[in-house]
């Protein structure tokens, strides 16, 4: 039996504002609901890896979720982060700000983490999916180019690697593409189906 038929009887409830997650998990064929946006306080001690951030901060924003979950529910939470060196790169707060991040990418590599936390109400599961992504030598009309006509404000890294600037600005991936995108929906799905078979006979 396929994994979205087993998951028929369960609830599965997607905590992301992301449409980009949105779209991955409905490709897999996984029917899920969307949780209503809730607050939470994306903060990580300064000591913490920056390739251990995203694993971190879905769990954060997997406690974070207002509502007490039943029997039958499992939710998803995931953040992803930009790497570079052994600094995050988070979301730009203005154009400066995201030309200046694209500068910094380009010409090198950096790696992409998407990390995702599973929830039910007996059992809890963390896990994270990298990637290294390699951008070429980017010109500042190119930079600006993209930054003014994607504005890319909501997105780590001040990039998308589905927008113009992946088809023309990237040389290369190792690893999952659609972890970049923000959700590495291979292994989650791999992840939720070990998820499952550990759950109590309620579900």
């Amino acid at each position: 039996m396929l994994l979205h038929d087993k998951l028929k009887s369960f609830n599965i409830i997607l905590a992301s504002a992301s449409p980009r997650r949105r779209e991955l998990l409905k490709a897999t064929g996984i029917e899920y609901h969307l949780a209503p946006k809730f607050e939470c306080d994306e903060v990580y001690p300064a000591t913490l890896p920056a390739e251990e951030v995203a694993e971190y901060l879905s769990l954060l924003k997997s406690h974070a979720y207002p509502t007490p979950l039943k029997c039958g529910d499992i939710l998803i939470t995931a953040d992803t982060t930009v790497v570079l060196g052994n600094e995050v790169l988070g979301k730009p707060a203005d154009e400066a700000e995201a030309r200046a991040m694209i500068s910094r990418l380009s010409g090198r590599e950096h790696c992409v983490v998407t990390g995702v936390t599973l929830r039910s109400t007996d059992n809890e599961r963390s896990f994270s999916s990298k990637s290294k992504v390699r951008f070429a030598q980017l010109s500042e009309e190119q930079i600006a180019y993209y930054v003014n006509n994607y504005r890319p404000m909501d997105k780590a890294g001040a990039y998308g690697i589905q927008e113009w600037i992946g088809y023309c600005g990237i040389e290369g991936i190792e690893g999952s593409f659609y972890n970049v995108m923000g959700l590495p929906v291979q292994r989650l799905y791999r992840e939720l189906e070990c998820f499952i078979e550990q759950l109590p006979s309620c579900y």
